[in-house]
């Protein structure tokens, strides 16, 4: 019998505790439990876990500091970090500590359990994604070529404007990702030991986001698998092209991204894209 999988959730809210509990049980799963930061610290400090959820704001002890903690006693323990209390330092901070993701409250729960399944899975590296610039208004990062860490770097990112409206967020964010899983794709041809550069920059009338793949680029005037290249009257012509190539459903990625933001430029060679979000 395989033995179960350990999540620890430390977390002092008894409502979002009961609600992680809840979401987060499975026959293969065992879930402990701590409602305060020493709790939490002294449970990590007697055995390893293979998640561990933590609250920002704990009492005794913050969860950053139990990031920190738990990183230098199992360096291979994903630390998915939640809070009621967001700034944007707190989640570059989060990128800096190696956490595997960072939520606020309340917590969109379907997201939570999809990060945990994928933390579970324990592909994922430390080293997955590395900060480069760790100013909140300025954050860049590179990444692995692996769809796992494009989710990951997509919750990052999208907790960082969250002083936006929620639909601008999620439409920020759909537009990122779709940007992103191209550069992965086609540009770093889902190989691991490729880097995809990211930079998110906010001023005081914008939010950039800037994305540079490894790849050779590709022309916007030559994408035949892509919905983009549909001509008129013919908005399916791409799914054919890719089923005859051996392509995953999709290709509507450039499409849908110029729905949802502003701008999206790209570079001369196709390998750099910026999404440019005005705000009101």
């Amino acid at each position: 019998m395989a033995v179960p999988k350990r999540i620890l959730i430390v977390d002092d809210d008894p409502g979002v505790h009961g609600q992680l509990v809840e979401a987060l049980q499975a026959p293969d799963r065992q879930i402990d439990s701590a409602h305060d930061g020493l709790e939490g610290l002294a449970r990590i400090e007697a055995t390893p876990y293979d998640l561990v959820l933590a609250d920002l704001t704990l009492p005794g002890f913050d969860g950053l500091a139990l990031l920190q903690r738990t990183r230098q006693l199992w360096p291979s323990t994903p630390v998915v970090v939640i809070t009621d209390s967001w700034t944007p330092e707190d989640v570059v901070s989060s990128i800096r500590g190696q956490a595997f993701a960072y939520f606020s409250k309340p917590l969109a729960m379907g997201a939570v359990v999809d990060i945990a399944a994928s933390a579970l899975r324990g592909s994922s590296r430390n080293d997955d994604i590395q900060l480069l610039s760790g100013r909140p208004e300025w954050l860049g990062v590179r990444m692995r070529c692996k769809m796992e860490t494009a989710d990951r770097i997509v919750q990052f990112l999208r907790e960082l404007p969250a002083d936006l409206a929620q639909a601008d967020r999620e439409n920020i964010a759909a537009a990122f990702r779709e940007i992103l899983v191209n550069a992965i794709e086609h540009g770093g041809a889902s190989d691991p030991k490729k880097w995809v550069y990211i930079t998110y920059v906010r001023t005081a009338r914008e939010i950039l986001y800037y994305v540079r793949d490894p790849g050779k680029g590709f022309s916007l005037e030559a994408l035949p698998h892509a919905a983009i290249s549909n001509p008129d009257g013919s908005p399916t012509e791409h799914a054919e092209v890719r089923d005859r190539l051996g392509l995953r459903p999709g290709g509507f990625g450039i499409l849908l991204t110029r729905q949802l933001v502003d701008e999206l430029i790209y570079n001369e060679a196709g390998n750099e894209a910026l999404l440019i979000k005005h705000l009101t």
